[in-house]
């Protein structure tokens, strides 16, 4: 493995992990209905656990209203249970074949919770960045003590990759500050 394909999977898995923190972003909940915040949902389906978004469409026709069209209408009470039971704070309410999810009003408090999470998934995506960068610049320093490459060039890769890391952190922040905007947003 050369220097150039150790530091372009090192960049590949940052993007993942940037992705992986965005993904949990989309799962921390604001006032306003959002259909990622359904995404980790399993529904016990004819037996089988099923993504809901495998079961259903989902509409948002107003800024704190979540409908859920079950392509299934005989699995409206599996999917209305899955989604009281994922203790998202939401209580759906069926009409028979379309499921209403109102979102309340987040309290003070709440807002202030959900940004810890934030915190907190923003942290462990920042610490398997650096953790990747570690591996990476592991895996160079083999190469250099194996007289593989020289210094010189090992020292160039080196740079490349803390910049690819300080541009992935810069961006895992970026995605941070906007969703603690997002949640203080009344």
């Amino acid at each position: 493995m050369s220097l150039d394909d150790i530091v372009k999977d090192a960049g590949h898995r940052m993007d993942q992990a940037v992705e992986k923190v965005s993904e949990d972003f989309a799962g921390i909940r604001t006032g306003r209905a959002n259909p990622q915040l359904l995404n980790r949902i399993m529904v016990e389906y004819y037996g089988t656990p099923t993504p809901l978004q495998q079961l259903a469409n989902f509409s948002v026709p107003e800024p704190r209203m979540l409908l859920v069209n079950p392509f299934d209408k005989s699995s409206v009470n599996q999917i209305e249970k899955a989604i009281r039971d994922a203790d998202l704070g939401l209580n759906p309410a069926n009409d028979g074949g379309t499921i209403r999810c109102v979102f309340p009003e987040l309290t003070e408090e709440r807002r202030k919770e959900y940004i810890k999470l934030a915190k907190v998934a923003a942290e462990d995506g920042k610490v398997a960045v650096r953790n990747i960068r570690r591996s990476a610049r592991d895996a160079m320093q083999k190469l250099e003590d194996d007289g593989e490459v020289g210094a010189d060039e090992h020292d160039r890769y080196t740079k490349r990759l803390e910049s690819m890391t300080g541009e992935r952190v810069a961006r895992i922040d970026k995605a941070l500050e906007s969703k603690e905007q997002e949640l203080m947003e009344v």
